[in-house]
């Protein structure tokens, strides 16, 4: 059996990292990008969760020449990549009066042009190999309008746009791309905006995050590994007629 070689950017926590962690159980070789990928005891507490073969650098997604020097140095490390994974991502808890350009941009600059940029570096690699698997983490709120957070919002709607397009370039050369959209997730970011949420309410962060739980009709949080096991599958020889979707993990709610 041929092992893949997988990247994940926005790999070392939350869903990037229980990615990471599924795909290497899954018999492939993981690189894993983060802006601090090249802090010593983040990337030994990666790979001290990760079974096989990996690589932690850094990786900033909205800096082009810094996903060169990691791709270039992922490649020395397990060879082309087959499958990528774009998880890194960022949010602005703030409505649109309380946004900056700089916010605008920077969150648009992660969330949408950094998939963008990885694609295009990877994806000719993978048409020439007839094989590849790219699956973006994009959101619910892609699809649900969120008034405290309308760039994160209108930037994982445009992945999902992008993935699509992406779909139908790679089809024919035995490329799928998909998006993945999770609910509220159990990761730091979440654990932000409860933080924000309860400041802003004067209620506690734990009644906070009860009601995001109560909200959902199955009465609970998204945990990272359910989102690692749905994406393992993707990226899997079973899922090759699987593409231009996008799966939604939400518990049964809207957001």
């Amino acid at each position: 059996m041929t092992m893949r070689n997988a990247i994940i950017t926005g790999g070392t926590q939350g869903i990037g990292l229980a990615i990471a962690v599924e795909l290497s159980k899954q018999g492939m070789s993981v690189a894993v990008g983060a802006r601090r990928g090249d802090d010593k005891e983040v990337a030994h507490s990666v790979s001290q969760k990760i079974s096989g073969p990996c690589f932690v650098g850094q990786l900033d997604v909205s800096d082009q020449q810094s996903i060169d020097s990691f791709i270039e140095k992922s490649r020395q490390f397990q060879g082309e990549p087959d499958i990528l994974i774009n998880a890194a991502g960022i949010t602005v808890h703030q409505p649109i009066e309380g946004h900056s350009d700089q916010d605008w941009q920077s969150v648009l600059d992660i969330n949408l042009s950094g998939p963008f940029r990885m694609m295009r570096a990877c994806l000719p690699g993978m048409k020439s190999r007839k094989w590849g698997r790219i699956i973006n983490i994009a959101s619910t709120a892609a699809r649900v309008g969120v008034m405290t957070h309308p760039a994160y919002c209108a930037s994982k709607a445009g992945l999902v746009g992008l993935t699509r397009a992406v779909a139908q370039e790679g089809a024919p050369h035995g490329v799928t791309c998909m998006s993945v959209s999770p609910s509220w997730c159990e990761t730091d970011m979440l654990h932000k905006s409860t933080q924000r949420m309860a400041l802003r309410s004067g209620d506690s962060i734990e009644n906070v995050h009860s009601s995001i739980s109560a909200s959902n009709p199955q009465n609970r949080i998204i945990q990272p590994e359910e989102i690692a096991s749905i994406v393992a599958y993707c990226c899997s020889d079973a899922a090759r007629g699987l593409t231009m979707e996008d799966i939604q993990i939400n518990a049964g709610s809207l957001w």
